[in-house]
């Protein structure tokens, strides 16, 4: 057994490389990751998607970096057709609305059929949910033994709006669900960081749901701006630079949390996911080095796990690791492939958050990490 696949690229000058037309094959699955930029181009490309790949479920989200082989894209989309031989895929979008986050997880859960499933992909909004909570409520409402993994779309650094895909439909305030079934599906994941603490460990002394008031009763916003110096006036984008690491208590592990809003008024810090109030909270910077290893270290997880050669590499990496690295981010790309090998085919986007399982435990929300999700039919 095996997963046939078929990559292509598409830009608003060049078209589809290769042509539309042009090997295709027949699909159960496409992936697409597109640029925040083409909000006004979809609607041609996607058309010709959908028709190249007739009955195949076309899922995707919008990206601060589009990820193809070793390449990372900007103003493109970026695309990956996969057939397989046994396994079954089936999908789901959930519109956010004015709901809360954990009712609209239950309802994706509740979407998808539970028999026989395997593993789950999650492409949701990047700035109307709390990814921390979306992915607790829905690993909790699968059956046991799922695996879950995925991101939040992403804006590149804009953080204005982002959107999610499925078949002809583009939403920007949505959640999408992708289920794989049957036991052909072998799945691996991995997620590393690379960045250092700096500055004292704080209690999180006031906090709701994703939103931090104070840091060891003192105003959280406050004290950030004092340690960002001069990057404080262009918050919140600077604040991709200076990550919060945060830990729930004694001997439970670190989570990078990612800025996403500030409100002077209530001189409030708006995270991607849950800031628990009581647990602890350090500041972080980048290590160049560090960034790229981490990225090398994901990899390697998913290798210990799988099992198998993988044929299938989706990666999710954080807009924040984009702009530090700057014009040297194929780095890391470049780290998966050489730890992964030339078999696999390697697709993914930057996102605003990144959905996957620590060692053998529950889903959580990462930022600032590299996320690897592996797959194979064996």
């Amino acid at each position: 057994m095996a997963i046939t696949t078929n990559t292509f690229t598409w830009r608003p000058q060049q078209g589809f490389d290769p042509p539309a037309g042009v090997a295709s094959t027949a699909a159960d699955l496409v992936l697409l990751f597109f640029s925040g930029d083409l909000a006004g181009h979809w609607a041609v490309p996607l058309q010709e998607i959908i028709q190249r790949y007739p009955g195949a479920i076309v899922a995707g989200c919008s990206s601060a970096g589009e990820i193809a082989d070793q390449q990372v894209s900007d103003a493109s989309i970026t695309g990956l057709a996969m057939r397989f031989d046994s396994t079954r895929v089936r999908s789901a979008m959930v519109e956010i609305g004015g709901r809360g986050t954990d009712d609209v997880a239950r309802d994706l859960a509740a979407n998808l059929p539970h028999q026989d499933l395997r593993y789950v992909l999650v492409l949701s909004d990047g700035l109307a949910v709390n990814g921390s909570m979306l992915a607790e409520v829905m690993q909790a409402e699968l059956p046991p033994g799922t695996v879950l993994t995925g991101g939040l779309a992403a804006d590149g650094p804009r953080f204005e709006q982002t959107s999610v895909l499925l078949n002809g439909t583009v939403s920007k305030n949505a959640v999408v669900a992708i289920g794989f079934y049957g036991d052909a599906i072998r799945v691996a994941h991995g997620s590393l960081g690379g960045w250092d603490p700096f500055g004292p460990l704080r209690t999180i002394t006031k906090s709701r749901d994703n939103v931090l008031y104070e840091l060891d009763n003192q105003s959280a916003l406050d004290l950030y701006k004092r340690y960002l110096d001069g990057h404080a006036a262009r918050l919140p984008a600077s604040g991709l630079l200076f990550p919060l690491s945060i830990t729930r208590g004694e001997g439970q592990p670190e989570l990078v949390r990612t800025l996403l809003a500030v409100d002077e008024s209530e001189r409030s810090m708006t995270f991607a996911g849950a800031i628990p109030q009581g647990g602890r909270a350090r500041l972080m910077k980048a290590n160049f080095d560090r960034l790229v290893d981490g990225a090398s270290g994901a990899a390697g997880k998913t290798v210990d796990q799988l099992g198998c050669d993988a044929e299938v590499a989706l990666l999710i990496s954080c807009v924040g690791r984009k702009m530090v690295l700057g014009d040297r981010i194929e780095e890391e790309v470049e780290a998966v492939r050489e730890v992964l090998g030339a078999k696999p085919v390697i697709t993914g986007f930057y996102s605003y958050g990144e959905l996957s399982p620590i060692g053998g435990g529950s889903c959580e929300l990462h930022n600032q990490t590299m996320t690897i999700t592996t797959f194979a039919e064996a």
